[in-house]
């Protein structure tokens, strides 16, 4: 299923979207090889409708996984148009991950490989 972002977040990201599989899976690394595919055929049909309505510059993929935002854990592939005149243009999807306060304490320190404060189960 592909939601346009105009359903969900108006003026914000217009023309963005995001992809939810029919099978709810965790995380990208569960769904089978048929899922892949049919997730990665909807992209490409969504293109072409996309190009032809918002005519975007560019666009950043990626996938989310656990819940990452809102209800029960599932891996979701977000599309987000780029255009060039964008305040953020060039900058990419890293770099909000880049900046001095998004700095883990100890960058060498392991994880706890816990997703609750995703949504997850830890």
């Amino acid at each position: 299923m592909f939601f346009n972002s105009e359903d969900l977040e108006g003026e914000l990201l217009r023309g963005s979207g995001v992809i939810i599989p029919k099978a709810h899976r965790p995380t990208v690394f569960e769904p089978t090889p048929a899922e892949i595919d049919a997730t990665f055929e909807l992209l490409g049909q969504a293109r072409p409708l996309l190009d032809e309505r918002y005519k975007p510059d560019g666009f950043n993929i990626g996938w989310n996984c656990y819940a990452a935002g809102g209800g029960g854990p599932h891996a979701h592939l977000h599309v987000l148009l780029r255009f060039w005149d964008e305040p953020k243009a060039g900058q990419g999807i890293r770099w909000p991950l880049r900046q001095p306060d998004n700095r883990r304490p100890d960058p060498d320190a392991p994880g706890r490989g816990d997703r609750a404060f995703l949504g997850g189960t830890a």
